[in-house]
C-alpha cells in the first residue's frame, strides 16, 4: 500500500462511524483534492523555476488547460480504485497489518489546507 492508500483508509475510517454512506464519499473528494492540490503546487514551482531560469515553456492557459485534464484524470482513476472491489482488498490488507497507521484528521485536513494555502501564495507571486 502506498502513502495515498493509507490517507485514504485513515480518512475512510474517521468518517465510517458518523457517516455510513457517505464516508467513501468524503475520502474520494480528500484523497483526490490531495493529490490534485499537491499536483498544481509542483506546477506552479516548476513554473516559477523556470521563469526564473529565463526559459520559454508553454503558454499559461495551456498550463491550466493541462492540470484540468490531469486532475480528472486523478479523479476518475481514484474513483475506479477507490469505489468498488479494489477497495475492498486494499481494506483487507490494511486490517491484516500488525501495525496500522493513524494519523489525525485534523492533520490531514491541515496537510490539504496548507497546499492549497501554499500554491495560492506562490500562484500570487508568479
Amino acid at each position: 500500500m502506498n502513502t495515498f492508500d493509507i490517507l485514504f483508509f485513515n480518512v475512510f475510517k474517521h468518517y465510517k462511524p458518523t457517516h455510513k454512506k457517505k464516508a467513501n464519499t468524503i475520502a474520494l473528494f480528500y484523497i483526490s483534492a490531495l493529490q490534485c492540490s499537491l499536483l498544481l503546487l509542483s506546477g506552479i514551482l516548476l513554473s516559477v523555476f523556470l521563469n526564473e531560469m529565463n526559459t520559454a515553456t508553454m503558454s499559461s492557459g495551456k498550463a491550466w488547460m493541462l492540470f484540468i485534464m490531469a486532475s480528472l484524470f486523478i479523479y476518475f482513476k481514484n474513483w475506479i480504485q477507490y469505489s468498488g472491489k479494489k477497495r475492498k482488498v486494499l481494506n483487507a490488507k490494511n486490517n491484516s497489518k500488525l501495525k496500522p497507521q493513524h494519523y489525525n484528521i485534523w492533520l490531514l485536513w491541515a496537510l490539504l489546507l496548507g497546499c492549497i494555502v501554499l500554491s495560492v501564495i506562490l500562484l500570487s507571486a508568479l
